[in-house]
């Protein structure tokens, strides 16, 4: 029988499976290609992820390094804008300019390199309480280591207990210190009452009672902006009152200036100088020189406002006044008002170099001027209208001007006042314009008319 002829598709059967074998090879290979190439995209997108994140990181770093310059450049402006003002206040006799206080031309939205800086601060309410364009002075604040618990408890919210804690702590009261160490002591963690000056408005803090809410308000970074990341306020335009900055808006532990007259002459100590001395004095005669003489004799000068109630030394006993008393109509007194605002500035009765928590007519607002002995709220309103209408006071003597301020009250607060600032707060902010990185920089500064020296130093990350 012949042999049966194999179909054709059972002869082409091994071929289509070794086609299918080498096809199905060939997709494994495919497929372990598409598998790596997935990989290797991952690999390179994370690469290039990881690379970005990098360039991001050190643009901002950069970014952050020069908006730390350009705050830098608005304190070293305002530092030179300061020093000249007290050059050129010295050269023209002038206590206060007002300048820089409020200046926007000079401070705001400065543009330098790639950014702009502004410097800025708080208006007090009197100023509206908005964000003012210029520098502030310490001397407008109340100094917390000069100050009694009279002035202490002027504050608002201040307690008698507090505001002797607070004089206990810097040793204010030696009869006290034993019992405040061992309060102190008692606490966890313990320690102990620095017996000494405040070194930062924050230390109170640590005074017994006084709360961050008391001592800070909303402004826990200590600004006055009211702005910044943890505070309840995110416009730092918005208005405020005194409550809201606590009583670290009106407190400092820095402010002094130099016992000078404005032209930054030594003043005549009415206390110590000889005739010829008092008689250097414009407006003071022979007679005048004479009758201070004697009269401190019997009575020591508490203050300057003291040489309002000097006595001509030939004065009858009816009073009649036969000596020359400056032209003043103050009768039975050799100086009068006139003659005593216009030679305030040049005389002293403190034998000092320096006047440490001397605070500024011309600047301290109405929450401050209140701390001062005798001032009501409406005295100090009549002290700030005074300045706003009439112009700065050109010397403490001019306070006589204020409706309300009697002498009594004067011979209380002359000794606390000037009519000049040395210390002023410099809040800078940088800003770069593209990224909108920010960088704040406080500098608390003695402007003194050879030097310019740095008192504190503070930095903030936005």
């Amino acid at each position: 029988m012949p042999a049966r002829e194999i179909p054709a598709a059972l002869r082409q059967r091994p071929e289509m499976e070794a086609r299918i074998k080498a096809m199905s090879k060939n997709a494994s290979i495919l497929v372990g290609l598409l598998w790596c190439l997935a990989l290797l995209s991952l690999i390179v997108i994370g690469v290039l992820h990881t690379a970005r994140m990098d360039l991001l990181v050190v643009k901002n770093y950069g970014d952050k390094i020069q908006a730390h310059y350009l705050a830098l450049a608005g304190i070293e402006k305002a530092e030179a804008l300061l020093y000249r003002d007290a050059k050129d206040r010295s050269h023209s006799k002038k206590n206060h300019s007002g300048n820089f206080y409020n200046d926007a031309a000079s401070f705001r939205e400065v543009k330098l390199g790639r950014g702009v800086f502004n410097v800025l601060r708080r208006g007090r309410s009197d100023e509206g309480g908005e964000i003012i364009y210029g520098v502030s002075d310490e001397e407008s604040r109340l100094n917390v280591n000069t100050a009694d618990t009279n002035a202490l408890g002027q504050l608002q919210n201040m307690t008698p207990d507090v505001a002797t804690a607070i004089i206990n702590w810097h040793g204010g009261d030696a009869t006290a210190n034993a019992a405040e160490a061992q309060y102190y002591a008692g606490l966890q963690p313990p320690y102990q009452p620095r017996n000494g000056p405040f070194q930062t408005v924050r230390e109170l803090l640590m005074v017994r009672s006084v709360t961050p809410e008391l001592l800070l308000g909303k402004d826990i970074h200590q600004n006055g902006l009211l702005g910044d990341i943890g505070e309840n306020d995110n416009d730092d335009n918005a208005s405020v009152d005194s409550a809201d900055l606590g009583w670290a808006g009106n407190l400092t532990v820095d402010s002094a200036v130099q016992n000078v007259d404005a032209a930054g002459d030594t003043r005549v100590n009415i206390q110590t100088a000889d005739e010829n001395s008092l008689m250097a004095i414009q407006g003071i005669t022979s007679p005048i020189a004479k009758a201070i003489v004697a009269y401190r004799g019997q009575h020591q000068f508490q203050s300057i406002a003291d040489l309002l109630d000097v006595t001509p030394q030939n004065q009858n006993q009816n009073g009649a006044q036969n000596s020359n008393s400056g032209g003043d109509s103050d009768s039975g007194k050799v100086v009068g008002q006139n003659l005593f605002m216009k030679i305030a500035d040049g005389i002293t009765v403190a034998s000092d170099q320096n006047l440490p928590g001397a605070i500024n007519i011309n600047t301290a607002g109405l929450d401050v001027l209140v701390c001062l002995p005798g001032v009501t709220r409406e005295i100090a309103q009549a002290i700030i209208s005074q300045r706003s209408s009439g112009g700065f006071f050109a010397n403490t003597g001019e306070l006589l001007k204020v409706p309300g301020l009697t002498r009594d009250i004067f011979k209380q607060i002359a000794p606390l006042v000037t009519a000049r600032s040395e210390t002023y707060r410099i809040l800078s902010e940088g800003r770069i314009t593209s990224t909108g990185a920010r960088q704040r920089i406080q500098a608390i500064v003695h402007i003194g008319l050879n030097d310019v020296k740095l008192l504190s130093w503070r930095e903030d990350d936005l």
